[in-house]
């Protein structure tokens, strides 16, 4: 029996469409021109629509208005463009998270509670972005790959340090640091999954839920929880 092949979005289809609609175009670095803005743009819910694999480079271009040798002008193949999406995501989300106004918290129950917030509020803001950067990583080259498990590495060490200085200090009960880490990163990360800007939840409301949930799992006082 022959096997279904799933539907492929044509650029068209894409057009509108408000699951979609996130803040992704402010992630590029300015300097680097309107013309490969607006393909990394393009690319991004290319990607997050029919995966990196089934994307061709001229759905990238055709949808900017371009012809597919475009593409080449401003990036050597579609992987460096795939890269340069989750390379990007994944720094400016680990900017997020240690951000000295995070960072900086020293009663460790409000430091989780803001880096739970913020963090989650970034994936909601940039969603699409951040769930091609989460689940097309197959189609990295291993070289790039390696960069950034090294980013991702980074970042968890920063919530697994968060946990642990609760932990340590009394704040927080004597929770297993790493799964309750791998955890509260699950909770912030996977609403890249389902989250639309026009669904019941701002970001700010969905980060501070999230904060909520977080500061449970470590077994914080009730009162730290819900204070503030």
């Amino acid at each position: 029996m022959a096997k279904r092949r799933q539907a492929r979005f044509t650029t068209d289809d894409l057009e509108g469409l408000p699951e979609l609609d996130d803040e992704s175009p402010a992630l590029w670095d300015e300097s680097r021109g309107e013309v490969p803005r607006k393909l990394l743009t393009s690319a991004v819910r290319c990607f997050a629509s029919n995966g990196f694999h089934a994307t061709t480079t001229r759905d990238i271009s055709g949808a900017v208005g371009l012809s597919p040798a475009a593409l080449y002008v401003h990036f050597p193949s579609k992987e460096h463009v795939l890269f340069e999406i989750v390379r990007t995501a994944h720094d400016r989300a680990l900017a997020c998270a240690t951000d000295p106004a995070v960072a900086g918290l020293d009663d460790p129950v409000e430091h989780l509670r803001a880096l739970v917030a913020r963090y989650t509020e970034w994936h909601a803001r940039y969603h699409v972005a951040a769930r091609v950067s989460q689940y097309e990583l197959a189609g990295l080259s291993a070289e790039h790959y390696e960069q950034i498990l090294e980013t991702r590495h980074r970042t968890n060490v920063v919530f697994r340090t968060a946990v642990e200085r609760g932990v340590t200090s009394g704040a927080f009960a004597d929770v297993d640091v790493k799964r309750v880490a791998r955890a509260i990163l699950s909770l912030a990360i996977d609403l890249v999954r389902w989250y639309r800007r026009d669904g019941a939840d701002s970001p700010e409301q969905l980060g501070e839920f999230t904060a909520q949930l977080a500061l449970t799992m470590t077994g914080a006082p009730v009162a730290s929880v819900h204070q503030g």
